[in-house]
């Protein structure tokens, strides 16, 4: 049995990204990013209104796990290495899995709020949400953000989101507010109201229901175009 502070999670969501990607090169799809439609994965996994209006609720979750060339995977894949190595041994790797698939599933659904006729697929939300948690997490142990760089890297982060045409904008606040919330849930809650072991985790979990809830409603009755 491994050490508890080993981040395995974080390996094997790196592997199953990795594993995806190689998947979707061999259904078509461009190292270099050419587009979605170019490879049956990715078009099958892909996130929009219109597929999730139709019933393909499960885009939700595996458009978090595609990923539009070998640059997209590669700088979503170092982002999940830092920060899962720096934070599945803090938090332990029940809190880390559920700020990881809240994350995923905020990303989503801000996707969804902000792009209506986008199909989307990465990490990033996901990504972006273990950016927010992190901050979170710090602040709670004392430790000030500033200090430790992370806030200039969501900063640049940002400033990348809102001046690179064909990045999304709704991914990346949607997940980076869904991870902050559901860390602030986890550990700034329970610091101010006594509750059960397992309740923040569970309230956590909660955001991604809403969020996932979220995204089929703002879906309804999509027009394609």
């Amino acid at each position: 049995m491994g050490s508890v502070t080993e981040p395995v999670l974080t390996y094997v969501l790196i592997g199953i990204n990795v594993a995806v990607a190689l998947g979707a090169l061999m259904s078509g799809a461009s190292a270099t990013g050419s587009g979605i439609g170019a490879s049956s994965l990715l078009s099958d996994g892909s996130v929009s209104r219109f597929t999730v209006d139709q019933g393909d609720f499960w885009r939700i979750v595996t458009a978090g796990f595609l990923h539009s060339g070998f640059l997209h995977l590669l700088f979503n894949m170092f982002g999940l290495y830092i920060l899962g190595t720096m934070l599945e041994p803090a938090v332990g790797r029940l809190r880390f899995g559920v700020i990881y698939f809240v994350s995923l599933l905020a990303g989503s659904f801000g996707a969804l709020l902000i792009e209506p006729d986008a199909a989307t697929v990465g990490a990033s939300g996901a990504v972006f949400g273990l950016m927010g948690a992190a901050v979170v997490i710090m602040r709670n142990r004392g430790i000030n953000p500033m200090e430790s760089g992370l806030a200039v890297w969501i900063g640049l982060n940002l400033l990348i989101t809102f001046t690179i045409p064909g990045i999304s904008i709704g991914g990346h606040i949607g997940g980076l507010a869904g991870g902050a919330v559901a860390a602030a849930l986890m550990f700034d809650l329970p610091d101010r109201v006594r509750m059960p072991r397992y309740a923040p985790a569970v309230l956590a979990g909660a955001i991604g229901v809403l969020a996932f809830v979220g995204s089929i409603v703002v879906s309804a009755n999509t027009v394609p175009t």
